[in-house]
């Protein structure tokens, strides 16, 4: 292929692999790419730190791809805490692969061994997998980690959220000793710096910077309500706003399901994600959300983190979130790419104490606002400083189905 002069072909990617991100329509690597491309392409270990939303995916899948080069045998792993995740990862290294001949697939729970035993018996280069599916593969002998040279442990704060860890570190052992190991986590408390110590060796740092704070592309505020009036204080919400899409954050996957229900009575169409549901079911639901099918998302705390959802206008904490950080993760479902976004959070008075924590968490004050023309029920929430909200660009007329 002749060679290109781009940013990313400055950073020492081949022509094959910067034509697949020009073709993208990426143009410069975001701080992230910039930082940590020369580092994984000089074979040194790396932890790297960066938001979701930063590009972290291309800057490891870009150089990767660059030291696999010609197909041969399976020699990078990449680790992912969720099915949505493994799938994401694998997809973004076939769209940059696709100018070569590298070979790149997914293991995952939840679905069946057929395809996933075909794959890897065929060989492949690239294995993007889920810890316990792994596992499993692996103890029935259908293949071994002999060969890996690259090996990528993503989102590990989740992971250790998840209870994966064991699971992680006997993966890791399986893995020769002179590998090259890429370490990617939000957080390092002991437990993960305990890991990253054992499993790299003399690693380059990367840290973009844990956000604290909302992006300023995001405008923010909390609806006070009472819990009896939670569900029509959203309808209100979705009737009053010119939205694209919208994704409905819940606590619980029961609740996830109740709201869907309720919103597909009121003539949305909906899709929803939690880890209930199995493989098919979530993956249409996430297609369904971007291609438009669905406008309205909801889900539980599987999507809040790492899922690669463009153009969400709007995000909806209808439970406000236990982990303050969850918060920031949430809404940064919208306004992403210098895109602009709103999130609302309803809180009633069991929700008082979670809000606070958030204040505290990202150091500011978070306004309260009212719907006009809602026919509230008083609460004491409301002398705590709530305005009147004006209200948004009315939204085009609902049916069921879709938007007109």
């Amino acid at each position: 292929m002749t060679p290109i002069d781009s940013a990313f072909s400055r950073l020492g990617l081949s022509p094959e692999i910067a034509v697949a991100v020009q073709e993208k329509g990426y143009t410069e690597p975001t701080p992230i790419q910039a930082q940590a491309i020369p580092v994984v392409l000089s074979g040194r270990d790396l932890i790297g730190s960066a938001q979701t939303g930063t590009g972290k995916t291309a800057a490891f899948a870009l150089p990767i791809l660059q030291r696999l080069g010609d197909h041969g045998r399976l020699r990078c792993l990449v680790l992912e805490p969720t099915r949505e995740l493994a799938l994401q990862v694998e997809e973004a290294f076939k769209e940059y692969s696709k100018y070569t001949d590298l070979d790149v697939t997914v293991v995952y729970g939840g679905v069946g061994y057929g395809k996933q035993r075909d794959d890897l018996t065929r060989g492949v280069d690239v294995l993007a997998a889920t810890p316990g599916r792994l596992l499993d593969h692996l103890e029935q002998g259908l293949m071994t980690l002999d060969d890996i040279e690259i090996l990528v442990l993503d989102e590990v704060d989740r992971m250790l959220d998840m209870g994966f860890l064991p699971d992680v570190k006997r993966i890791v052992s399986k893995c020769p000793k002179s590998r090259q190991t890429l370490f990617f986590t939000a957080t390092l408390p002991p437990e993960i710096a305990s890991l990253a110590g054992w499993a790299l060796r003399e690693p380059a740092e990367v840290n973009i910077g844990q956000r604290r704070s909302p992006a300023e592309t995001v405008a923010h505020a909390f609806y006070p309500v009472v819990d009896s009036q939670k569900f029509d204080l959203l309808e209100a919400l979705l009737k009053q706003t010119d939205f694209k899409s919208v994704i409905v954050f819940a606590r619980t996957k029961f609740g996830s399901d109740r709201i869907a229900r309720r919103l597909e009575q009121a003539g949305h169409s909906v899709g929803v994600i939690h880890s209930a549901r199995s493989q098919r079911e979530r993956v249409d639901a996430l297609t369904g959300f971007k291609t438009g099918k669905f406008e309205v998302l909801v889900a539980t705390d599987i999507a809040a983190r790492g899922l690669d959802i463009a153009g969400v206008s709007h995000v909806v904490n209808y439970d406000v979130p236990e982990n303050p950080e969850d918060y920031v993760h949430r809404i940064g479902r919208t306004g992403r790419a210098q895109s602009t976004g709103d999130a609302f959070t309803l809180v009633t008075e069991d929700d008082v104490r979670n809000a606070r924590s958030i204040e505290r968490y990202i150091g500011a004050t978070v306004e309260r606002k009212k719907v006009e023309d809602f026919n509230y029920i008083y609460s004491a929430l409301f002398d705590e400083n709530t305005q009147t909200a004006a209200a948004p660009k009315p939204a085009s007329r609902l049916h069921r189905g879709g938007r007109r």
